[in-house]
């Protein structure tokens, strides 16, 4: 099996000068979850090679076993380092599709016209598609021929708007996540506290809400994959 994993290539928080990116542990702990049910993952971005890190992702409080396990593994940090360029790849070629978070994704992923296609591919194809964090802004945009939102009646999550108030960013990001995929007619659901694991399954699409989310929405992901459909 293949997945392929988009990643944004954008590096700045707003105009405050701060530098953001993929939160780290939303690449690693997916990446390894995947890797070690022996599923081959492709790695993508819209510019290509080396995508941003937040740099408050690599912080000692942020820091977790797998990213731990990703600065010591050279193999998984030259693919890190190496990501195709986003418009050359084909969901075709792959068995579903995750999309990492961090902030990055807010600025780029979110209006990316190659991810749009990408994404409508897989979903023409029902085929799993995945996003953590601040990740599910890539479906926001995405309409079917009748111009009805994907989100539309669906039951989603993602970043939630407390969780945004208490990194507080809420004034600087473009938009609340939860707000918008509300907005969008999505059916928004988050954990009972904040930044504990939640993950919502509707059909083939499955969203973990924070970065404690990623590691068990990769797992839903790989358990969804090895079921017979």
């Amino acid at each position: 099996m293949k997945v392929l994993m988009v990643m944004t290539s954008h590096d700045q928080l707003g105009d405050t000068g701060r530098k953001t990116g993929i939160w780290l542990e939303e690449f690693a702990a997916p990446f390894y979850v995947l890797t070690d049910a022996g599923i081959d993952v492709v790695l993508a971005s819209p510019k290509g090679g080396q995508p941003p890190i937040d740099p408050s992702s690599e912080e000692q409080g942020a820091l977790t076993e797998a990213t731990q396990r990703f600065k010591e593994d050279s193999k998984a940090q030259a693919l890190f380092a190496a990501t195709v360029l986003l418009k050359s790849v084909a969901a075709e070629d792959f068995d579903a599709v995750f999309y990492p978070g961090g902030h990055g994704p807010l600025w780029d992923l979110a209006s990316d016209e190659d991810s749009h296609r990408l994404l409508d591919s897989f979903i023409l194809q029902g085929k799993l598609v995945a996003a953590v964090c601040h990740a599910p802004v890539v479906f926001l945009n995405l309409e079917d021929a009748f111009g009805k939102s994907f989100l539309l009646g669906r039951h989603v999550t993602g970043f939630s708007n407390a969780e945004e108030a208490l990194v507080g960013l809420t004034q600087i990001v473009p938009e609340l996540l939860e707000e918008a995929l509300i907005g969008k007619g999505g059916i928004y659901s988050k954990a009972d506290s904040d930044f504990a694991p939640h993950v919502v399954v509707d059909g083939h699409l499955i969203t973990g809400q924070n970065p404690a989310s990623s590691a068990s929405a990769a797992q839903r992901l790989v358990e969804m994959l090895k079921s017979p459909q």
